[in-house]
């Protein structure tokens, strides 16, 4: 059962009914229904990210991790860390007043730098443990490029490992772009040669990720989390 009702959704995010309805089939289907667990939301906001802000497709995104988060946590936000060179902001989207609220933050912020994965990753691992959570997270990482500092990313992510944290990266652009395959080798880094379980999982969105189907963008999202889990679960890293 969803932790928020679909008459919640219907009252506070009209506009989201279809993909909350979406995604709750997706998580039946992977055995992830009645879960409990935070869910965050990383966006790029390095200078070549410009056009996926313009077209609407970060919002796009953001709307449909709401409707999914909707399932698994009963607050109706979700953590937003937007990153370039630095973090650029950590704030947090919600079912209320979701439309159109990506381009007012990003409205804000300024420069666009470059992309330096380890320090959003820094973020994140730090706004779970001051939250004191337990549940465990799935992290929804955005991007169109590869590190700054491969070296530093591998290193968080290892790191990152013995926490109750999964990290499924998202690939806005061009598919064939080497800038990628940095992010399909740390999706199959050894486990537990490297770090404690295998913690992230990578699929691409392509150069229109709003063209991805509602249902086909949640299967993704979620398709690798229920294996996190057990493997989780088993180390010890998740208790509930």
């Amino acid at each position: 059962m969803a932790v928020i009702s679909l008459r919640k959704v219907e009252e506070t995010a009209p506009a989201l009914v279809e993909q909350y309805r979406t995604a709750g089939i997706s998580l039946r289907k992977h055995g992830l229904d009645g879960l409990t667990a935070a869910v965050y939301l990383v966006i790029d906001h390095s200078g070549s990210m410009r056009p996926y802000y313009q077209d609407g497709s970060v919002q796009a995104l953001a709307d449909r991790v709401l409707g999914l988060s909707a399932h698994l946590d009963d607050d109706g936000r979700v953590p937003v860390v937007f990153f370039s060179t630095d973090v650029d902001a950590v704030t947090d989207i919600a079912l209320d007043g979701h439309e159109g609220r990506i381009a007012r933050i990003a409205a804000g912020l300024g420069h666009m730098g470059r992309t330096s994965y380890h320090v959003a990753m820094d973020a994140v691992i730090d706004h779970y443990l001051d939250s004191g959570a337990t549940d465990p997270a799935l992290v929804v990482f955005q991007t169109d490029g590869g590190p700054t500092s491969r070296p530093a990313a591998e290193r968080h992510l290892c790191k990152a490992a013995r926490l109750p944290l999964f990290w499924q990266f998202v690939g806005f652009g061009d598919p064939d772009s080497r800038q990628f395959d940095f992010l399909r080798r740390l999706d199959e880094l050894p486990a537990p040669a490297k770090r404690a379980v295998d913690n992230a999982g990578f699929f691409h969105a392509g150069k229109d990720p709003r063209g991805v189907p509602d249902a086909e963008l949640y299967d993704r999202l979620v398709g690798e989390f229920p294996r996190w889990l057990a493997a989780a679960r088993a180390a010890g890293i998740v208790t509930g």
